[in-house]
């Protein structure tokens, strides 16, 4: 297991590392901010990242949508945020107001984005690197519909590899940058990884369920495959009586999984209790005797490492990312089709021995991942960033360098 240095050592290396590169403000751009309604995995990544960043002394400016009856400037944990632009007009926001000056001068910027890039390279001449959670590729069509799913695919097909190819991008796990450096074909040299963190109110404690209880906590999106996780849920219910099951989050896909569960009679026994705050996703997290995922893409897989530092072993597809997130066989099961999900559950729910086993595993895993290390792997591959900045001659443009 990867020993964690202590909180303060971790942040006293980034101070030297980005003085030494000669990093003091730092320009974050990402899609939403964690006050959004709509805010997911990406978001609590962007937070924790920026708040780690604001610790180490840097100045850090996030930069997302605008959130609508909430303030358009906020400071928070030691960095500010800036929302402008709706679901597509941040895109552009973006552009004008790190152009204009308006968010201040930066030395370096980070840029986070799924599938659809903000495309930084063509506009900001500062050391950069590219946070990039997943390849987006073959769920496009889940995503948007018709034309629309054609150009986001398209976009990130052909665009994000023609900009991207020669600059510095980070992924959440190893399994992400493997599909990074086939599909964007970027450099291996420069291509990073920064494993995702776990925030430390995910701990041991509660009490179990009596009954088998399986959770998933998710994004209500396509790509999640909530409805096949509930008929995989419907199959083990058939072979486990008194299973109970709850899938929390909240999303587009909502109203149709909830439709799902009451067309196959399952709402008697499976709970849809929408977006929770963090208390109560830690209380589920603890009362579960497993957590699962049924998802088609993923960089990582927070949930599952959230659960395992909870001492809840995780049963998901084999994907990059879980293959990361779930240590297969010490921390959890692996399953390469539904039917082994299905299969996977049943076997934890039905032997406690090897749950107990599992559930240590998952604990043990979970605790090699910090969001203090996750800043300081990003940090580090952006101050490489202004390093070879240095040692090579470029064109300037006074614009694009404000």
């Amino acid at each position: 297991m990867t020993e964690i240095a202590p909180v303060d050592e971790i942040h006293e290396k980034m101070r030297q590392r980005a003085a030494a590169a000669g990093v003091r403000r730092i320009h974050v751009f990402t899609f939403r901010d964690r006050e959004d309604p709509e805010a997911g995995g990406s978001e609590e990544h962007a937070y924790w990242m920026c708040r780690h960043l604001a610790a180490a002394d840097l100045e850090v400016v996030l930069h997302a949508a605008a959130i609508p009856g909430l303030p358009e400037r906020v400071t928070r944990d030691g960095f500010e945020v800036v929302r402008r632009g709706g679901r597509l007009g941040v895109f552009g926001t973006s552009v004008v107001d790190e152009v204009s000056g308006r968010l201040g001068r930066a030395d370096a910027v980070i840029e986070i984005f799924h599938g659809a890039p903000f495309f930084t390279p063509l506009w900001s001449r500062k050391p950069q690197v590219a946070f990039v959670h997943h390849v987006h590729l073959d769920t496009w069509h889940l995503l948007l519909p018709g034309f629309l799913g054609r150009v986001g695919d398209a976009l990130e097909r052909y665009g994000t590899p023609l900009v991207y190819r020669s600059r510095a991008m980070v992924a959440p796990s190893e399994s992400a940058r493997r599909e990074i450096l086939r599909h964007y074909r970027t450099r291996p040299d420069r291509t990073y990884v920064a494993p995702n963190g776990v925030a430390d109110r995910f701990e041991p404690g509660g009490t179990r369920a009596e009954r088998p209880l399986v959770v998933a906590v998710a994004r209500f999106m396509p790509q999640k495959r909530l409805d096949d996780l509930v008929r995989v849920l419907v199959e083990v219910k058939r072979r486990v009586a008194d299973l109970d099951a709850v899938i929390v989050g909240d999303g587009p896909e909502h109203a149709n999984v909830q439709a799902l569960v009451r067309e196959l009679g399952a709402d008697d026994w499976l709970q849809l209790p929408g977006r929770l705050d963090d208390v109560d996703v830690v209380a589920w997290y603890q009362r579960a005797w497993a957590v699962v995922s049924a998802s088609l893409r993923e960089g990582f897989g927070l949930t599952l490492t959230e659960a395992g530092a909870c001492g809840t072993p995780g049963v998901a597809t084999r994907i990059p990312g879980h293959v990361d997130a779930v240590d297969d066989g010490v921390s959890g099961l692996l399953a390469d089709d539904f039917d082994e999900l299905a299969d996977a559950i049943v076997t934890v729910l039905g032997d406690p021995e090897l749950r107990d086993k599992l559930a240590q595993g998952a604990l043990d895993h979970a605790q090699q991942f910090s969001w203090e290390a996750a800043t300081a792997a990003v940090l580090d591959a952006l101050c490489d960033e202004v390093d070879r900045a240095r040692t090579r001659p470029r064109l300037r443009f006074r614009a694009l360098d404000r």
